[in-house]
């Protein structure tokens, strides 16, 4: 009796799509609210520190001196949070793999210096 279920379902498997994917080949599409990696828009940042102040994990750097904002993205929990506390929006998560590293680094950005904007009073 059990050969017989057995056959049935090595026959039916033949002829259905397979339930796995040929991971390096094909991959998944990210569902929605799917966490990744911090990615950080420089020209909107303003350099508040905000993220680096909520990041539990403590890989945000923020340098308002030398105009810097650096992550160590191995360090980084991906929770959130400082997606969640900056005040201009800037950062994102990027629910897109990461590339293949062979050894550890930070990403370093440069915040470029904002246009004050003068407001005409006429």
């Amino acid at each position: 009796m059990g050969s017989f279920r057995l056959g049935a379902m090595t026959l039916r498997s033949l002829f259905k799509k397979p339930e796995t994917l040929l991971y390096p080949t094909q991959t998944k599409a990210p569902y929605a609210g799917q966490k990744g990696h911090v990615v950080n828009e420089v020209s909107g940042c303003i350099l508040c520190g905000m993220c680096q102040r909520v990041c539990p994990c403590h890989c945000i750097t923020v340098d308002k001196a030398a105009r810097t904002w650096g992550i160590q993205p191995f360090m980084c929990i991906q929770c959130g949070s400082c997606v969640a506390s900056c005040p201009t929006s800037c950062l994102s998560m990027d629910p897109a793999p990461t590339a293949i590293a062979t050894e550890k680094h930070a990403i370093e950005l440069a915040v470029p210096e904002q246009e004050k904007q003068v407001s005409s009073s006429i």
